[in-house]
């Protein structure tokens, strides 16, 4: 790691980009036409600042880079920029550039994960959890994302990788937009796993995830109605209930035109919640307990959103337009796939949460970042500050 003595960490962490690639993407959208001086690069190294820095306002970012603005040169960004240039640039540049930057990322950091296996169980499929969050916005300022009569709001839909935790399918709408549309967008792998949570419910689309050889994994609604094809064998030591096929019930000729075929309803007694959960899935090959567990997992991609709203800077906005928020939105999501490529690079044992939070306070030091999360003294004190923060993590 001697090549980034005397190198600011802030830099270590962008050196992780490969410039070439991104000029690349800039030159797909023209985004540097007619740029003099502040380009796109430097936008996008003001806006990662402000994410790794965890400034709240754009305001607090451009007084964080002036009071710095001996070091500008050094991490890249040149001589310090004014609001209206940086607020500017948010509002015209193209979204789709960062957008495409975001997926480059994202790709790169499947390859670093693609021997990881966060699942209680070995399952050689891939197995993806959809879901979205809405954050509110006030109508008035952002009168383009409408959500009801009175609130603004928009919806990030994600398709979350359950074994690595990175997204490989990010869809920005405003929150009007029923999450359920999200599904038609998606091309579904075969022998993919697809779990979600009862409001995807919708068997002429699950009919298209069966129908592509993927699998999906949902919970029952209470008003589900079914006849019995077929009871199996359950241990009555277990927690599961009941393991079923079934079908749609023929009365319904539209529900069961929409899927004709069997599948499974697992009822499960969860003893530590002291609940009964059904499930139902489309495979006949895994125990009625790894769906289950499968299902479990799902929570995964809950805490992403928690972790991106939490610490991403992304409950405020920092510009008003449609292309200001897909470009914030964007670029907190390139950070947070860039800290899990750092981690993997630099050998990190802690959580992102911790690197996020130690880069944060870390950005202007000139030290190897493998050497500064090495200093455990420093991470311990560092840790019990944050401990209450820190349990949802701990999971």
């Amino acid at each position: 790691f001697t090549m980034n003595q005397g190198k600011y960490v802030f830099s270590q962490i962008i050196s992780l980009l490969s410039h070439k690639e991104f000029h690349t993407i800039v030159a797909r959208y023209k985004g540097d036409y007619k740029t003099k001086h502040f380009n796109c690069w430097r936008q996008f190294l003001c806006m990662i600042f402000g994410q790794l820095t965890q400034r709240d306002s754009l305001s607090d970012t451009i007084l964080c880079l002036t009071a710095n603005s001996n070091k500008l040169y050094h991490l890249g960004i040149g001589e310090a920029v004014s609001k209206t240039t940086l607020s500017r640039a948010n509002e015209n540049r193209d979204w789709r550039i960062y957008a495409d930057l975001c997926m480059k990322l994202i790709h790169e950091a499947q390859q670093l994960y693609s021997d990881d296996s966060g699942l209680d169980f070995e399952l050689k499929n891939n197995v993806f959890a959809i879901d979205a969050t809405t954050i509110n916005m006030c109508l008035s300022a952002f009168f383009w994302a409408k959500f009801r009569s009175t609130k603004g709001g928009i919806r990030i839909h994600t398709q979350l990788d359950l074994k690595t935790s990175i997204p490989s399918f990010v869809h920005i709408t405003p929150a009007n937009v029923h999450e359920l549309n999200v599904l038609d967008l998606i091309t579904f792998e075969a022998d993919s796993f697809y779990v979600v949570d009862r409001g995807y419910i919708d068997f002429r689309r699950f009919y298209r995830i069966h129908l592509s050889g993927a699998y999906f994994i949902t919970r029952a609604r209470k008003d589900f109605s079914f006849t019995l094809v077929k009871s199996q064998k359950t241990d009555k030591q277990s927690s599961i209930l009941c393991d079923q096929i079934i079908k749609l019930k023929r009365t319904n000729f539209y529900v069961f035109r929409n899927y004709p075929e069997k599948f499974r309803r697992i009822k499960m007694y969860d003893s530590e919640m002291d609940r009964t959960f059904i499930f139902i899935t489309n495979n006949f090959e895994l125990s009625a307990i790894q769906v289950a567990s499968l299902y479990k997992n799902r929570w995964k991609i809950e805490l992403f959103f928690k972790w991106i709203k939490q610490h991403l800077k992304i409950q405020s906005f920092w510009g008003q337009s449609e292309n200001a928020v897909k470009t914030q939105i964007w670029i907190a999501i390139s950070t947070y796939v860039i800290v899990a490529i750092a981690k993997k690079k630099f050998g990190l044992k802690q959580s992102l949460y911790e690197i996020l939070q130690v880069l944060s306070i870390s950005i202007f030091e000139k030290i190897p970042i493998a050497q500064l999360f090495e200093n455990s003294v420093q991470l311990q004190d560092f840790k019990e500050l944050n401990n209450n923060q820190l349990n949802i993590f701990d999971l």
